[in-house]
This record gives structure tokens, C-alpha cells and sequence, in this order.
């Protein structure tokens, strides 16, 4: 299901970086996210509901764009 907040998002297992580009066009990557928090988005209903109770506030992030 398509989100109204989250165009896509990626994660690098490597670096536990979770790189999300919302629907604004802002980029934002979020640091050691861990890989089950991930798949819980994978998973989710509403990935802005999940992205705002999981990750938001809770990890280090950069804005790329």
C-alpha cells in the first residue's frame, strides 16, 4: 500500500542505515537501525505510523536532500 508521507526507502545492511526520501522530497538516512526494525517497516500497514511510533526521534539521521 502506497504511503501519503513515504515515497521509498532503502536499507543497507552493511551500516544498518535506513535511507528514507519522503514524499516532500526530502532524504533523510538514519543510522544503526536495526535490520528487524526494517523489516517491521517492510511489513507495515501505514509506513508513517510505523516510521513515526519506531524510528522517528529514536535513531541519529542526516538530511542528504
Amino acid at each position: 500500500m502506497p504511503s501519503t508521507v513515504i515515497q521509498a526507502y532503502t536499507y543497507n545492511a552493511a551500516d544498518h542505515t535506513l535511507r528514507i526520501t519522503f514524499v516532500s522530497g526530502k532524504v533523510y538516512n538514519y543510522k544503526a537501525v536495526p535490520k528487524q526494525v526494517y523489516v517491521g517497516m517492510r511489513g507495515a500497514v501505514s509506513k508513517g505510523k510505523y516510521f513515526n511510533s519506531y524510528i522517528k526521534d529514536l535513531y541519529e539521521f542526516e538530511e542528504l536532500a
